[in-house]
C-alpha cells in the first residue's frame, strides 16, 4: 500500500538510531527464558559477536536469571534454545555470531521439567 506523507519535506530514508554501528561493535541481543513469566518479556543486551556462547550462559543467563526460584533446578544438559525461530544445539565453545545471532537476534530457551514458577505455565 502507497503511503503519502503530510509534510513535503519528510526524509524516506531514516537513519535508525538503534543500527548496529552505533552500538560500537556490539550488537542487540534479546533473550527469553519462556514459560518464566516473572520476566515478562525478552531482556536486552549489547553483547560481542565473538563472546563464547558459554561466556553468554554464564554472564548473561545465568547473572540475570538466577533470581528465579526455580533457577538453580535447571538441568543444563536438557534446556532447548532456540535463535531467531531455528531450533538449535549450541556449541557452547562457538561464538554467538558462529550461532548466526545478530543485531536484534532473539534467543529463547526452555527448561523441560520447569514450566513456569510452581508449574504455573502447565
Amino acid at each position: 500500500m502507497a503511503l503519502t506523507a503530510l509534510s513535503p519535506d519528510y526524509e524516506q530514508n531514516i537513519e535508525y538510531r538503534d543500527a548496529e554501528k552505533n552500538f560500537h561493535g556490539a550488537r542487540v541481543v534479546y533473550v527469553h527464558w519462556e514459560e518464566h513469566l516473572m520476566f515478562c518479556a525478552a531482556l536486552a543486551f549489547p553483547l560481542p559477536p565473538d563472546m563464547p556462547f558459554a561466556a553468554f550462559v554464564e554472564a548473561i543467563v545465568k547473572g540475570h536469571y538466577g533470581a528465579h526460584p526455580d533457577f538453580d533446578k535447571i538441568d543444563w544438559d536438557r534446556v532447548e534454545w532456540m535463535i531467531d525461530g531455528v531450533r538449535t544445539k549450541p556449541d557452547m565453545a562457538r561464538s554467538l555470531a558462529d550461532h548466526g545471532v545478530g543485531h536484534k537476534s532473539l534467543i529463547r530457551f526452555w527448561t523441560p521439567g520447569l514450566n513456569g514458577f510452581k508449574a504455573s505455565a502447565s
